[in-house]
């Protein structure tokens, strides 16, 4: 169903890839957008390891939202800053593509919705406290979408 990675040789383990997921704050949400166009938005996500899950924060309307209900499909992409080795001028960087069935978590299931929601922002705010006021401002205005990871890849390359 999905295609196997040309260059295996640079091909990341499953660990690698969930590490990066874990670690890093930013990926790239891509869906098919308005009359057919990709659409790509950065945004800062949460990764649940034990369900293969990515989960993000969005308004309950809007260009995201639209995509998502006309077609669940997404791909999410991550990488890290890269590094550079002693005397080289290229970066090595590391990044991982997940192709996902996108779920619009019901606001109904507030349980779920408060406990990644919790998750997330812990991942991005310096203080509990922080945290718990903005959920109370605006926990209540946010959609929760869990992406279904249904293929994952990693890749290490080299800029040269």
């Amino acid at each position: 169903m999905f295609r196997d990675m040309r260059r295996k040789n640079q091909a990341l383990s499953h660990e690698d890839c969930a590490r990066i997921l874990r670690e890093e704050r930013r990926g790239a949400l891509s869906v098919i957008g308005d009359m057919g166009y990709p659409y790509a938005i950065p945004l800062n996500f949460y990764y649940d390891e034990a369900e293969e899950t990515i989960y993000f924060h969005c308004a309950r309307e809007g260009h995201k939202i639209d995509a998502l209900k006309a077609d669940g499909k997404a791909c999410f992409t991550v990488w890290d800053g890269g590094t550079q080795e002693e005397g080289d001028w290229w970066q090595h960087v590391e990044s991982v593509v997940a192709f996902c069935r996108a779920e619009l978590v019901p606001v109904e299931e507030e349980a779920r919705v408060l406990e990644k929601l919790r998750l997330l922002g812990a991942k991005y705010f310096p203080t509990k406290e922080k945290l718990e006021q903005e959920i109370a401002d605006f926990a209540g205005r946010v959609q929760l979408v869990a992406l279904h990871i249904e293929h994952l890849t990693g890749k290490h390359i080299r800029e040269k």
